[in-house]
């Protein structure tokens, strides 16, 4: 789902609608197997720190709005139940939550926040698939190199 979780954390924010329904909404979510958008990652189990930079901006860009914080009860909540839910996995906030703030804080209409989200990726997803074409084969995350670099490239 990667770059498709914004729209739907927007959709969450507002199904929860105000604080009080924070923490039964959650409760119902999570206890009926639901996956909550905005958290957890299929390959990561840290905190993105990109969450944390996006947070920070979305902050000074709104001067920390009721929006905002409203986000920020629900992100504390929800990490506070899926940690309850699921001891032992750790599940953190990843960046696509307040990349979902950010970019309606910006104005940007709902119905394109995936395709904004994908553009910023786009210069990032042309180099990763030029370094594949020149080296043959699929490059994974999980991957190390071992092998010499290629002449004229330096080890990043």
């Amino acid at each position: 789902l990667h770059g498709g979780a914004p729209g739907p954390v927007l959709d969450m924010l507002d199904e929860i609608g105000d604080r009080e329904n924070i923490e039964p909404w959650l409760e119902k979510e999570i206890a009926g197997g639901a996956r909550l958008m905005g958290f957890g990652h299929r390959v990561y189990r840290v905190r993105d720190p990109r969450a944390d930079v996006f947070n920070r901006a979305v902050a000074i860009l709104t001067n920390g709005n009721e929006r905002v914080r409203f986000a920020r009860e629900v992100e504390a909540a929800a990490l506070k139940a899926l940690r309850a839910a699921k001891p032992g996995h750790r599940i953190d906030t990843n960046m696509e939550y307040y990349t979902a703030v950010l970019l309606e804080a910006l104005g940007i209409p709902r119905d394109a926040v995936t395709s904004v989200f994908a553009m910023a990726r786009i210069a990032g997803w042309t180099a990763h698939v030029m370094e594949q074409e020149r080296v043959g084969r699929l490059i994974r995350p999980q991957s190390s190199y071992v092998g010499e670099w290629p002449e004229g490239e330096a080890a990043a």
